[in-house]
């Protein structure tokens, strides 16, 4: 059967002319490569080379021969780099997902931003979605990876990567008492008379109960007068002066025209936790890329 290194061998004879310059090239000596050449010719059934006494020359024959002969060994050289590239995560299609309050973090953005630029044929696809929606989505196949803020450590079959965690702020109207001086923290404890706008738990599950929780903690339970479907929407809801919300520091940057924010202080022990969650045991190259990436970059400062 012919093989690909017979065909490395006709074309380092057909390019050096000679067997003896040949088989220096190739990296063997003379005589076995004669007898690979006079065997490769039999497969063939015909002569590929004429012997004269200043080299090797090739007939019609071996011109056709070998003409095919560089193309497969390019197509099988262009192969072998495809699927490391695959390999590597340079190439192919990775789905992430990520919650919408997620999706503001700097983590997120730039690891995206670092995928783009090192690998530009590596097709991506960006989903938003709760916590529930995302690991359904994980668990169908249809997402490598989703960024979450709850842990989840119930689900089989699931890694979970605790990657960051920010710090948690007051948003309010403008307009409030509170939102003034805005370089002076504020107590969980002293917002037990407000009304808070928060985002329905199903879509943010793992916030909205750690903000029940720390109120509890602080020594009452939040009215809630609205529940926004997203983290997002709570913002407008804010502006519109219909409570006071707590997001995560990240949120803060949209800058929502009518909304002041304040920090919290440390003893009110919020905070947001990020997660990266994927199929455990999943041998993707474009997945162990983006969480080597994920890992590398959480080791910087943030915030």
């Amino acid at each position: 059967m012919i093989e690909i290194r017979h065909l490395r061998y006709a074309v380092a004879v057909a390019d050096e002319g000679h067997m003896t310059r040949a088989a220096l090239r190739l990296g063997m000596q003379q005589p076995p490569l004669s007898q690979q050449i006079k065997a490769l010719e039999a497969m063939v059934g015909t002569p590929l080379f004429q012997r004269q006494p200043r080299g090797m020359v090739l007939t019609d024959a071996g011109e056709a021969f070998v003409a095919r002969a560089r193309q497969i060994i390019s197509d099988v050289e262009s192969a072998v780099e495809a699927a490391l590239r695959a390999a590597r995560g340079e190439t192919g299609r990775l789905a992430i997902g990520f919650t919408s309050s997620a999706a503001f973090h700097p983590l997120v953005s730039s690891v995206v931003r670092s995928l783009r630029l090192s690998s530009p044929e590596l097709e991506l696809s960006l989903d938003e979605g709760s916590t529930r929606e995302l690991l359904g989505d994980l668990a169908a196949n249809q997402l490598d990876a989703a960024f979450i803020r709850s842990p989840q450590s119930d689900v089989p079959g699931f890694r979970m990567l605790h990657v960051n965690h920010e710090a948690m702020v007051l948003a309010m109207p403008d307009t409030h008492p509170l939102a003034n001086p805005r370089d002076i923290s504020v107590d969980l404890s002293d917002l037990r008379n407000e009304t808070f706008v928060l985002y329905r738990r199903p879509s943010a599950q793992g916030l909205y109960d750690r903000i029940i929780a720390a109120c509890q903690k602080a020594g009452f339970s939040p009215k809630v007068a609205q529940e926004a479907p997203k983290v997002v929407s709570t913002l407008s809801l804010v502006a519109a002066g219909l409570g006071l919300s707590i997001v995560p520091q990240s949120i803060a940057k949209l800058e929502t025209a009518g909304v002041a924010y304040r920090a919290f202080s440390q003893q009110s022990g919020l905070s947001a936790p990020l997660y990266l969650a994927y199929r455990d045991g999943v041998d993707s190259g474009p997945l162990k890329m983006f969480v080597d990436e994920v890992l590398e970059q959480a080791k910087k400062p943030i915030f």
